[in-house]
């Protein structure tokens, strides 16, 4: 069992003379809890917030339903549009902080976009991220993301066209797996469990099933039904990880 576990146990039998367990969220615009997105002026783009249907609440409600006398504290350092080099410098303020027990990284959407050049400073700047958890005492996971849109169902609107074009062609192309595995790489080195949700997207796929029609703005946020995927596949890797 470990440390996490062990502490939610103590809390569930100890309401009063043990600590809650903090949980926090360093991410991108999926953690945040983006939804669908909308034009704002003639190349502006705005998006929808839901809160309650991201993944960290729902993973929330997963560990409150397993133990219902257990305070749980969730913080929620996801920022759209956010990548592993902007979490790094937010990482201090937004997440350590609050002294969690337990840090949750997600990033590679909006990293991928910026080419295979970018993969070095991806790389650093998640093995940073990964020492700078494990020496404040916290556990890491590192949480894959979902797949983006592999074909454009836009076609009324030359902007969301175009946008859905080009992420399109990110995710067929290769360029998020290859962020995604460099990634796995660098938390395997650093003794970092990894909750690998990409790898079920991409059997999802392989098994017939309309990956981009389970995308709420169809390029790159899941819908919020599909925000469970994450939330049930980390509380699985929690009660499956040692330390």
């Amino acid at each position: 069992m470990n440390r996490i576990l062990e502490k939610l146990k103590n809390k569930q039998n100890d309401i009063f003379g043990k600590p809650p367990v903090t949980v926090a969220f360093l991410g991108d615009s999926v953690t945040h809890g983006c939804f669908e997105i909308y034009k704002t002026g003639k190349n502006g783009l705005e998006t929808v917030f839901d809160y309650e249907n991201s993944y960290p609440k729902k993973f929330e409600k997963i560990i409150k339903t397993l133990y219902g006398k257990a305070q749980i504290n969730i913080i929620n350092a996801g920022a759209s549009g956010g990548t592993a080099e902007d979490g790094l410098s937010r990482l201090d303020r937004d997440a350590l902080r609050f002294s969690p027990d337990l840090v949750v990284v997600c990033f590679a959407l909006n990293d991928s976009g910026r080419g295979g050049e970018y993969i070095e400073t991806y790389t650093k700047s998640l093995k940073t991220i990964f020492c700078k958890v494990i020496k404040s005492g916290a556990l890491c996971i590192f949480l894959t993301p979902n797949m983006m849109n592999t074909y454009t169902p836009y076609n009324d609107d030359p902007f969301f066209t175009n946008l859905a074009d080009g992420i399109a062609e990110i995710q067929n192309g290769g360029m998020l797996k290859k962020y995604v595995e460099a990634a796995k790489a660098v938390a395997f080195e650093n003794g970092v469990t990894v909750c690998d949700c990409y790898k079920k997207w991409e059997t999802m796929l392989a098994a017939g099933v309309d990956t981009t029609a389970l995308l709420a703005n169809n390029v790159n946020h899941p819908k919020r039904d599909m925000n469970w995927l994450f939330a049930y596949s980390l509380a699985e890797t929690l009660f499956s990880m040692e330390g």
